[in-house]
């Protein structure tokens, strides 16, 4: 069963890519970005689209260029994730036919993305905003808009944020971090989809 949470693997080198997406598919993540402040990114993306790209959904974060949409989509990424609006980069994304999920904050940013063509707005950073936030800008939104709550949304307020409107979740630090064993990232995944499950 697929859950509407994404994996941030901010810092992943390429050498950890195919394990460590095992390890997410296994638990039940299976979309996944490597940001592209990462070592090698396009290297790791690559090969979890090459290995993984049938069972999940495999793209880059932090893409901020129309020319970054094009890497990911030449190494076979299908998921472009923005910290900000750009409709440059979503105009890029829906053209070539790859999910576009860009950062907003305000109604007016969240509007304006919907308008470029985004597939779903990641809320972000979701600690500023809250679930008070979220819940005051859910009901001016077109219906069927896919809202995750990123930063600040975890394992711990799942329920208060599903609650507040949020679709689904970008979860970073809480289930990675560089050097940590594959064996801990399985674990935390784990966790983290059991209470994704409970919440829901």
């Amino acid at each position: 069963m697929s859950r509407p949470i994404i994996a941030i693997l901010r810092g992943l080198r390429p050498h950890e890519a195919i394990p460590v997406g095992h390890a997410l598919i296994n638990a039940g993540i299976d979309r996944i970005e490597v940001p592209l402040n990462s070592p090698d990114p396009l290297d790791s993306i690559g090969a979890m689209a090459r290995e993984l790209g049938d069972k999940a959904l495999i793209g880059a974060g932090t893409v901020l260029t129309p020319e970054q949409v094009d890497a990911v989509a030449d190494v076979g990424g299908k998921l472009i994730v923005s910290p900000n609006y750009d409709a440059d980069v979503i105009h890029r994304s829906v053209e070539l036919n790859l999910q576009s999920w860009p950062g907003v904050y305000t109604p007016t940013e969240a509007f304006a993305a919907l308008k470029a063509g985004a597939t779903g707005l990641k809320l972000f950073p979701g600690v500023m905003a809250g679930p008070t936030g979220l819940a005051a800008l859910r009901p001016v939104l077109p219906a069927r808009t896919l809202v995750f709550a990123v930063g600040g949304a975890g394992p711990d307020n799942f329920g208060d944020w599903i609650k507040a409107g949020a679709d689904g979740f970008g979860i970073g630090s809480a289930l990675y971090k560089p050097g940590m064993d594959v064996n801990e990232i399985a674990d935390r995944a784990q966790k983290i989809v059991a209470a994704y499950d409970e919440a829901a």
